[in-house]
């Protein structure tokens, strides 16, 4: 078994190549086993749309049943849901099958015991059982809910627009769009639908929002409809990118900023966190709106994990993952944080290329990827960390974000994909690439002599 596929905040790879039935089996029996020795008996089981879901779901299955924990399966959900029913419902925790963002021969796992979401360690010692041979065994039984309507009359209750809105909607042929459809319209939207059909081979763009190649067709349709904004979701439902009624995109760092005025409204000093790729226009903007910022790891699991351990109220990440504890139960759901796009939408007096006229202009790119092998990604990140703290003050909670009098850039190694992911933003335009060509150049230089 490829060691690699065991991330720091889920399980990840090829299918064919990484997984297959037997392995999927291994992962079960491992989460089993993990999860039954921190007490649950019954735990939830989804999938997402992607071709090798059916494939896999029932060798999942198969190999948690035989630890002696029974299972609870969904089938087909948006991981929102999954999280929704380890939550609310009477299980001990739940493992979602699906690759996320991935292109669509991948596919992967992301779970729960209890109310935390695996990460780091404890991914690891899935690994360590499997290794080990080190399995529970026992008899579990298997039955089967469908939770949509429940989830779904649970989310209406939460949220309240004050008027109705025309928006549009790209699911990427991702299975976020079972949920949200009928939400924007239990809340009055006119709602405009492009990719909603669920089809694991991603044939019209790739499902992941944070990519402007994949947002064009939801920017077109949201101008030639007159539409107040577009919604894009991941493959997997978890995550949201936003369109303005201009066509313009917004980065998650400034829905996040747009997010967290309405939640300071509301709870003033609350703790809103941000991860290293945001912008410091987002820790600014939320201490001047009477708010604790926070800067972490960038990571759904680990984010998760430090919202807990200092009582935020609201966290998001650049890549569109929105964790609302405000009024909801803490986890990243793309269609609730499109309801509550809708709510603030629906209250301003401005549209939405507007919400944030009076934030400073400031130059950034969007997230830059550069193809690194997962075996070197990490000792590019050390040495990075080293080089740069000789000359300049580097943040390194993930990675090394480099700070600078009139701006930053920041390199860090995806979790997630064999790439390192950079960021950068500068008071001017000048300034912005000579902060790129420091940190970049002798990235680029490293990462060549590892190949050597």
């Amino acid at each position: 078994m490829n060691p690699l596929i065991f991330r720091e905040y889920d399980i990840r790879g090829i299918v064919g190549e990484d997984l297959d039935e037997s392995t999927a089996k291994l992962i079960g029996q491992a989460y089993g086993t993990y999860a039954k020795r921190l007490g649950a008996v019954k735990v939830a089981l989804g999938r997402d749309g992607r071709l090798s879901g059916p494939v896999l779901e029932p060798a999942v299955c198969e190999g948690i049943i035989s630890t002696g924990i029974s299972v609870l399966r969904l089938g087909m959900v948006p991981t929102p849901v999954l999280y929704y029913v380890a939550t609310t419902g009477n299980v001990g925790g739940g493992l979602q099958i699906t690759g996320s963002h991935n292109p669509p021969n991948y596919n992967g796992f992301k779970g729960m015991v209890g109310d935390d979401t695996l990460h780091g360690p404890h991914i690891q010692e899935l690994y360590r059982i499997i290794q080990m041979n080190d399995f529970e065994t026992g008899k579990g039984t298997v039955a089967t809910l469908n939770p949509l309507a429940q989830y779904g009359d649970d989310l209406a209750g939460r949220l309240h627009p004050s008027r109705k809105l025309k928006v549009v909607l790209d699911a990427g042929n991702g299975v976020g769009g079972m949920t949200a459809v009928p939400l924007l319209k239990r809340l009055g939207c006119e709602v405009i639908e492009l990719f909603t059909d669920v089809d694991g081979n991603f044939p019209n763009h790739g499902a992941d929002p944070t990519v402007p190649a994949n947002m064009v067709d939801l920017q077109k349709a949201v101008v030639q409809h007159h539409a107040e904004f577009g919604i894009g979701l991941d493959g997997d439902g978890d995550r949201i990118g936003i369109v303005d009624e201009t066509g313009g995109l917004l980065y998650g760092d400034r829905i996040l900023m747009i997010f967290a005025r309405q939640v300071l409204q509301e709870n003033p000093g609350a703790a809103i966190l941000g991860e290293v790729k945001c912008s410091n226009l987002l820790y600014e903007d939320i201490a001047k709106h009477d708010g604790r910022p926070i800067m972490w790891k960038t990571g759904h699991s680990l984010i998760k994990a430090k919202m807990k351990e200092e009582h935020v109220k609201l966290a998001g990440e650049m890549s569109g993952h929105m964790f609302f504890a405000d009024r909801f139960y803490g986890f990243d759901d793309a269609t609730y944080a499109a309801g509550r796009f809708v709510e603030v939408v629906a209250a301003s007096k401005v549209p939405t290329s507007q919400l944030l006229a009076d934030v400073p202009k400031t130059f950034s790119t969007p997230e830059i990827r550069i193809d690194c092998p997962d075996s070197v990604k990490f000792k590019i990140i050390e040495k990075a960390q080293t080089a740069f703290k000789l000359t300049y003050n580097v943040i390194d909670i993930d990675g090394a974000r480099i700070v600078f009098p009139d701006g930053w850039g920041l390199v860090r190694a995806s979790n997630t994909q064999p790439v390192l992911v950079m960021r950068f933003e500068a008071q001017t335009e000048k300034r912005l690439q000579e902060i790129r060509d420091l940190v970049e150049k002798p990235i680029q230089l490293w990462i060549e002599e590892s190949g050597k």
